[in-house]
């Protein structure tokens, strides 16, 4: 099988989703482009499925805050390991109701990621079949990954900068 373009794909993408696809981009030769929480699940089955491009391996997600405009966006990568092409896939959320169906369904891999972006960031995957922390403490009220919190804590007398000569 030969390698299929960028151009290929996001023609074949286009046939098959239209509209349900935005933003489409090159930034460094990566295939990136957005589309809904409605249809990301339908966009990941036919990216993994379709024999001409085969995305079999989910390699990472994870999830970006923009808190200047409310939203977060889940950040999927895949990889074509028959075809030798990477591609990234993003649906923004209202940080309010961000929550988002699984992928669980697709790949078994796809849980962990998931239990992650969910610990860190807050981001609901919904039909999980295990959806609780996975690094930070049972008990911990926040999602560190946000930006809303401070980087440190404003109390450390260590951390002053006298004590490092500024």
């Amino acid at each position: 099988m030969a390698k299929a373009t960028n151009t290929e794909i996001i023609d074949l993408l286009g046939h098959n989703f239209g509209e349900q696809l935005f933003d489409v981009s090159e930034p460094y030769g990566l295939l990136t482009f957005s589309t809904t929480k409605e249809k990301i699940i339908d966009v990941l089955t036919f990216l993994k499925e379709n024999e001409k491009i085969t995305f079999n391996f989910l390699t990472d997600i994870t999830a970006v805050h923009y808190p200047e405009k409310e939203q977060i966006a889940v950040v999927y990568h895949l990889h074509s390991m028959v075809g030798g092409i990477r591609i990234r896939i993003k649906v923004f959320l209202n940080e309010r109701e961000a929550k988002i169906p699984t992928a669980t369904t697709l790949w078994n891999g796809a849980n962990w990621m998931e239990r992650e972006t969910y610990d860190f960031f807050g981001v609901k995957f919904e039909g999980h079949p295990n959806l609780k922390r996975i690094l930070n403490m049972d008990d911990l009220i926040v999602h560190p990954m946000l930006k809303q919190y401070p980087l440190e804590d404003p109390n450390r007398v260590d951390k002053k900068d006298e004590y490092f000569g500024r």
